[in-house]
């Protein structure tokens, strides 16, 4: 049933709200339930929800909200209208200096403490997903983490909300007036919340019951807990809206009330010889005052030693039935710290460990512990089986139950033969994660399925316990909510759930269900595609990262996107295949920038560029492949060329290269002809060899500096880094025959693999022999370069250093600043990250800067090589809040680390950005 309004709304990525592709892409979330939805909507503002909540309750059909995708138990999922609510309402305003915080649900955790953090602030709830999970998720599973508890959630934190009824009215709570307004617009909602309140306070028994569940995390079933802790009922409703899962209404912007970031940390492990012994000192610790007490059981010490970067210590354990806890003190300077782990020592000192427990405050140690907590996840998702699915479950159970309630559930997965299956947690406040591996397309297996959880919540509920603590309710435990509750609160929550949406339009299935098999049906079964991608766990992490997330597809689209086109290949459904395939060219593939920064948030380590490079591969034939193939032979000229014709292009009227391109783009592709645009720069200068008696490194110019020229006359980063190293007294040397080398990075990102191997075997061969077997390190001056370069030196024995990193160690310390800038905005770029040069650029800047500023809102540009010449629509949507951020401020000066990128900040900002060694040597120059 349509529900679009005249205008034919439309969604952005794929057109229409009803198209295949944009409703098979964002169906997938990080939970193992899948539905497909009958539209999607993304809605831009307050009254376009209220107007989408009358239209779907006109029409008869269910609406569900979706923002970050990463929530676990089912909640986001729907076969109605999904309104994508992670496009717009981002908005994020600081208030009071950073101890208030108004904030979108589309906005992400992290971007949101990222705002703060400049105040010494951050918001209550840490969820794990920081990185993916936004405010709207957030608020809809009351979200908590390692450290918040039930202290500093949503619940507690939350000040106001302002919300959008299934009728479609909108109540601001932070009004004077909210309560009478809502009694005024919803007469029965108010008066049944009233009466709801009364009900509950009547009976001595559903208090004590909420009392023991909300004494600590819960997120079973509705907040009910209001009922008893306000009395308004326009309190009652902003409260009952945390932990509703988008089942009561629709959350706009929630003002939060911030808490202190704790920066002074120390860090260490403690293993015991049982489970019981760990259990047993979690709540001595948590008395002490640890921040942090995170569990580890035998099995998750076991995976943990399989990887890569294992602790000595741990690595040397031989493991029976230990298990550890990863603890923490936070503090707000060194002294408080220091004072802190003197305090503490004693109650460490009496743990029954099996070594000495030693809390460090270094960063690498503390990164090391936590990258071993973190990396279960990883270990156990990755290794999973092809064609199964990662579950990842949430519990709670009274802390002195712990170690008994962790002992049964081993039993259990024995019971069931579940292998490998880990169990980690946040030990201070009884809450378990367990994770384990299973198919859904076999019989047994779903059957084994059924009776493990039919028994896991027998275990729960036996030792006192919540049935999800903090990962929601969702569709996954629906069925038991009356089980956890009794009958009588379990009515009182369908009375509450008819006070708000007597139509049930909203996310019907989740959270209250009357069917004990609804847990069991609409699950997902994941497909083998591709090696690529197999372990992908549709988790969404990589979606904020993605330049193209606002554009067409997100890598976890991306990879979805395969396996629908595999699954519909297998049914036979060769209309949707047709449908799917046909969008995915421009959307999957000629989007994608291939810059690796998903890989940097994934959990399991995936690239979905590998993926898009291989699919470009497989169709890079014809006249392209001829002239990319031509080009690795012929490099020198062929830079050359382009940079005098960007030249030539710089003294025509802009208007009329443009045109020139456009009929070039239509006639052979827009994935092959450059849209030129009047921003671009004429051509650089050609790269020549330069010898040096006694040199310390080996220069690779970049060959973007040839084909692009600085702005103005200025010098080009490669002309900088020379006079750089001339002022400090640094010898460099230039190789013979750098004019014709590259980096490689235009063909392997194209697909082009004979002329990529050419040129890395050509550009090995140079490097080995100018570095004297690899006795000195190359240095390049694009960090795209330098990530490329160093691919190649992997089997070459060369070592390859970014020319900001070689500035930063060799340069800087002996430059003098003699022109000092006063504010300057810095673009780190996606290979700078990848690289870990960042905290060195920021060193640079503010060497030579007074002010430095590093946006919020800074991500991948997306002009990814010549990707922002072929589909400029890409770097102009994947710059659009950066560039705006920036826009509000006022600058001296604006730096990069790559010049395609720069050029892309260039065009998006309307101010030159360039290299930040350009701006170190302009800064150091000697006065005459």
């Amino acid at each position: 049933m349509s529900i679009a309004a005249p205008a034919e709304r439309t969604t952005g990525a794929t057109g229409a709200t009803g198209g295949a592709t944009r409703r098979h892409a964002i169906a997938h979330d990080a939970s193992h339930y899948l539905l497909i939805p009958s539209s999607v909507e993304s809605p831009e503002t307050v009254g376009e929800v209220a107007d989408l909540m009358r239209r779907v309750r006109a029409a008869g059909t269910s609406l569900t909200f979706r923002s970050g995708g990463t929530s676990l138990s089912g909640q986001g999922s729907t076969a109605g209208v999904l309104a994508d609510t992670r496009r717009h309402f981002r908005a994020i305003r600081v208030l009071d200096d950073g101890m208030r915080v108004r904030v979108g649900p589309g906005a992400t955790v992290r971007q949101v403490n990222a705002s703060l953090a400049r105040h010494g602030r951050k918001l209550g709830p840490d969820p794990a997903s920081e990185v993916a999970c936004t405010i709207g998720g957030v608020l809809a599973n009351n979200s908590s983490g390692m450290v918040c508890g039930i202290t500093q959630n949503s619940y507690r934190t939350v000040e106001s909300l302002v919300v959008v009824l299934p009728s479609g009215t909108v109540v601001d709570t932070a009004l004077p007036d909210a309560d009478a307004a809502l009694a005024s617009a919803e007469p029965e909602l108010h008066s049944g919340l009233t009466r709801l309140r009364e009900r509950v306070l009547a009976d001595p028994a559903s208090v004590a019951t909420v009392e023991r569940l909300f004494s600590r995390k819960n997120t079973m079933g509705y907040g009910v807990n209001a009922l008893l802790d306000f009395e308004r009922p326009v309190d009652i409703l902003a409260h009952l809206m945390i932990g509703s899962e988008g089942t009561l209404g629709f959350i706009s912007s929630a003002t939060f009330r911030t808490v202190p970031v704790l920066g002074s940390v120390a860090t260490g492990l403690a293993v015991f010889r049982t489970l019981a012994d760990a259990a047993a000192a979690t709540s001595v610790l948590a008395d002490a005052g640890f921040a942090t007490v995170e569990l580890m059981d035998a099995t998750s010490l076991r995976v943990a030693q399989q990887l890569p970067d294992c602790p000595d210590d741990i690595a040397a354990l031989a493991v029976d039935r230990h298990a550890a806890l990863l603890i923490e003190l936070q503090a707000g300077d060194a002294a408080t710290l220091a004072a802190e782990r003197r305090r503490t020592a004693a109650v460490l000192d009496a743990l029954p460990v099996v070594d000495a427990v030693v809390l460090s405050p270094e960063p690498a140690r503390r990164a090391s512990l936590w990258h071993l907590r973190k990396g279960l996840y990883t270990a156990v998702a990755g290794a999973r089986p092809s064609g199964t699915t990662a579950l990842l479950e949430d519990v709670a159970v009274p802390v002195e139950n712990l170690g008994a309630f962790c002992d049964g559930l081993i039993a259990l997965f024995d019971r069931f033969g579940y292998e490998n299956s880990v169990i980690f947690g946040h030990a201070k406040d009884g809450n378990v994660h367990f994770m384990l591996t299973e198919r859904f397309d076999q019989p047994e297996l779903l059957a084994r399925y059924r009776a493990f959880t039919e028994a896991m919540v027998d275990l729960v509920l036996e030792f006192g316990g919540s049935l999800k603590a903090e990962h929601g309710t969702g569709r996954v435990m629906a069925p038991f909510v009356s089980r956890q509750y009794g009958d009588e609160l379990y009515a009182v929550m369908w009375e509450i759930k008819r006070l708000f949406d007597p139509t049930g339009t909203l996310n019907p299935g989740v959270l209250l269900s009357d069917d004990p098999d609804s847990y069991l049906r609409d699950l997902k079964i994941t497909s083998t595609v591709e090696s690529e991608v197999d372990r992908c766990v549709e988790c969404g992490y990589c979606e904020p990262a993605c330049p193209s997330r606002d554009l067409t597809l997100t890598p976890r689209q991306r990879i979805v996107l395969r396996r629908e086109m595999a699954d519909a290949e297998r049914r036979g459904d060769s209309e949707l295949l047709e449908e799917l395939r046909s969008d995915y060219e421009y959307q999957g593939v000629e989007t994608c920038a291939v810059d690796g920064m998903c890989q940097s948030a994934c959990p399991v380590g995936i690239n979905t560029g590998d993926l898009v490079r291989r699919l470009r591969a497989e169709t890079a034939a014809g006249p392209a492949a001829a002239v990319w193939g031509g080009a690795s032979r012929q490099w020198g000229a062929v830079t050359a060329a382009a940079g005098a014709a960007l030249t030539i292009a710089k003294a025509l009227p802009a208007p009329a290269v443009k045109a020139a391109t456009v009929v070039g783009r239509s006639l052979l592709g827009a994935d092959q002809v450059p849209l030129y645009s009047a921003e671009l720069p004429g051509g650089g200068r050609a790269r020549r060899a330069r010898a040096a008696a006694e040199p310390v490194a080996v220069f690779f110019p970049a060959c973007v500096g040839t084909m692009f020229g600085a702005p103005g006359g200025a010098l080009s980063a490669s002309e900088a880094f020379i006079a750089l190293c001339e002022r400090a007294g640094v010898e460099v040397s230039v190789p013979d025959g750098i004019g014709s080398l590259c980096c490689g990075t235009p063909w392997k990102s194209k697909g082009y693999t004979a002329g990529y191997e050419r040129m890395s075997d050509r550009v090995r061969e140079v490097l080995t022999e100018a570095t004297d077997g690899g006795r000195l390190p190359v240095v390049c001056d694009a960090s795209s370069c330098t990530e490329g370069l160093a691919l190649m030196a992997e089997s070459a024995g060369f070592r390859v250093v970014d020319s900001i990193a070689f500035a930063g160690e060799h340069l800087l310390p002996a430059l003098t600043v003699t022109e000092p800038i006063g504010s300057m905005v810095l673009h780190p770029t996606c290979s700078s990250a990848q690289l870990g040069i960042d905290p060195v650029l920021t060193s640079l800047a503010s060497s030579i800067a007074a002010e430095v500023v590093t946006p919020v809102a800074w991500g991948c540009c997306g002009f990814a090589g010549d990707r922002g010449l072929l589909h400029p629509e890409l770097t102009a949507s994947a710059t659009a809040a950066e560039a705006a951020e920036v826009a509000s401020g006022s600058f001296d000066a604006y730096a990069s680390t790559n010049r395609t990128c720069e050029l892309g900040m260039t065009r998006a900002v309307g101010e030159d950005y360039e290299h930040i060694l350009v701006h170190l040597e302009r800064a150091t120059r000697q006065q005459d």
